[in-house]
């Protein structure tokens, strides 16, 4: 598979090595050396909209802002932006021909809230928790969170926010989790988030008999139900096809009931997704009461 499809399902940013394992050495080579893929920080590999971001930003003296911020940060997004995202001050004015090219956001930032032509780390998720959509804010949190950025200090933000989208980051605050694997799993547990009935958390592991002992990308421990979201890791041979075989036949022996979601389903589909979820949940409910 090409890089320019593998990006938006690795969230938009990889590192060297998952690229070459998905794709091929010289695949990736290619792609740098063409532009199809730069370099951003702690040795990670973004699509090109970073660069040309940071390039626009300095046209009209503003800051890569919301998802071309957190890219720039290095940190994984379910949907990477059309155009790069620029914030300039509310009095600055930007030719049509010029704001063709970006996407717009006027905000007065002071000299602390930026870092380089980017937005800071907090900042940029101040503004995606307030702007973006709840799935979108939460797979960027999760990023930041499982990048190192302090949970307490998210809090925080949250916290000490007033005004248009203030309810929302505090929402996208409390539930924001590090241990969440990529976007893919951030999106599917905001859409989990939805159903009533239904608290999942990410990464839980479950033993059990038979040598049951795997970690699922979400279940809800009291219902018992496993989402999977598999992710980029695309099995290729017979031996990885047995392991997830016998992986969810232990989980269901065990109780549990088993749901895998594809990554275009999730991204594309929610609706679907949460009716699913939502009858699974219904239908669990009623035979965990008439047992009782």
């Amino acid at each position: 598979m090409e890089i320019s499809a593998i990006m938006p399902v690795l969230g938009g940013v990889a590192t060297r090595r998952m690229l070459i394992n998905a794709t091929s050495r010289r695949e990736f080579e290619d792609a740098v050396s063409s532009g199809a893929l730069v370099r951003v920080n702690r040795g990670r590999y973004a699509v090109p909209g970073v660069h040309e971001g940071t390039e626009l930003a300095l046209r009209v003296t503003g800051h890569v802002c919301l998802v071309s911020a957190a890219l720039s940060h290095g940190w994984k997004v379910k949907l990477v932006p059309a155009l790069p995202q620029i914030v300039v001050p509310k009095d600055r004015r930007i030719p049509p021909a010029v704001r063709s090219s970006m996407e717009l956001v006027w905000a007065d930032l002071s000299h602390e809230q930026v870092e380089g032509l980017a937005t800071d780390a907090s900042t940029t998720l101040e503004m995606c928790g307030r702007r973006l959509p709840f799935d979108e804010a939460l797979s960027v949190a999760d990023s930041a969170l499982r990048e190192g950025f302090p949970r307490q200090e998210l809090l925080h933000i949250a916290e000490s926010a007033r005004g248009p989208g203030s309810a929302r980051l505090r929402r996208v605050a409390a539930m924001a989790d590090g241990r969440a694997a990529n976007p893919f799993e951030s999106v599917l547990r905001a859409i989990a988030a939805a159903v009533p009935g239904l608290d999942v958390e990410p990464q839980v592991q479950v033993r059990g008999d038979l040598g049951l002992d795997v970690r699922c990308d979400l279940a809800d421990r009291g219902l018992r139900i496993v989402l999977e979201a598999d992710s980029f890791e695309w099995h290729g041979d017979r031996a990885a096809l047995r392991r997830d075989a016998r992986r969810y036949d232990l989980l269901v022996a065990d109780g549990w009931t088993v749901l895998r979601f594809a990554w275009e389903d999730v991204m594309h589909d929610q609706d679907w997704v949460r009716q699913v979820l939502t009858l699974v949940v219904e239908r669990t409910q009623r035979a965990g009461s008439a047992r009782t």
